[in-house]
């Protein structure tokens, strides 16, 4: 699990670079990609000289402002896993799926994506967060169901070619997360080597 070597994988929603440097550091060719300029800027900051884009060594990182969606490749290019951890947040379970579908046909192995559970406690808190003036709040997550996201997914033509592999509720004090993991039909044996390293 420590060796990533030879995989190709796009952190999508990357924020200050955090998960691109430890993938690289296993030896991933990373590309990078967040919505927000000051983000990619704070990570290319951050992250270590030896793992730029013109990097010689095991791993390296590309940076990229831009939409996580329809992220820069060379033509034809794909990769092997796709990471979108927190990035779908504030997408209703609809939006979600269509982010998959877009994401699955530059995936030849696994997308693992992270999204906001429907819980109860999460629901009381979001009713409570909506008292306060709009300009005073955080933007606005969209809890999900699980089950209704997974009949969505297999419901999803374009998303035929995967399935559910994996799912976990990740829980640390106020922070609920729940994390999915779709795999392409034939990449059962490498997604373990995925799941590992970024565990």
């Amino acid at each position: 699990p420590d060796d990533l070597s030879g995989t190709r994988l796009l952190d999508a929603g990357c924020g200050t670079g955090l998960l691109a440097v430890d993938a690289a550091r296993r030896g991933a060719a990373v590309t990078a990609v967040d919505l927000s300029p000051t983000l990619i800027g704070l990570a290319r900051e951050r992250a270590p000289d030896d793992f730029g884009p013109e990097a010689t060594g095991a791993g390296s990182i590309s940076f990229h402002a831009g939409d996580m969606l329809d992220p820069p490749r060379s033509a034809g290019a794909t990769f092997d896993y796709v990471v979108a951890m927190d990035s779908l947040i504030h997408y209703r379970a609809a939006d979600v799926v269509g982010a998959l579908s877009r994401i699955a046909g530059i995936t030849d192995r696994a997308i693992l994506i992270t999204f906001a559970p429907r819980t109860p406690l999460l629901t009381v808190a979001l009713a409570m967060g909506r008292a306060f003036p709009k300009g005073d709040r955080s933007p606005e997550i969209e809890p999900v169901s699980l089950k209704y996201l997974e009949r969505l997914i297999a419901a999803e033509p374009r998303l035929s070619a995967f399935k559910v592999a994996r799912t976990h509720r990740v829980s640390r004090g106020f922070y609920t997360s729940q994390a999915l993991m779709l795999e392409r039909s034939s990449g059962t044996a490498v997604s373990a080597k995925l799941e590992g390293a970024l565990a």
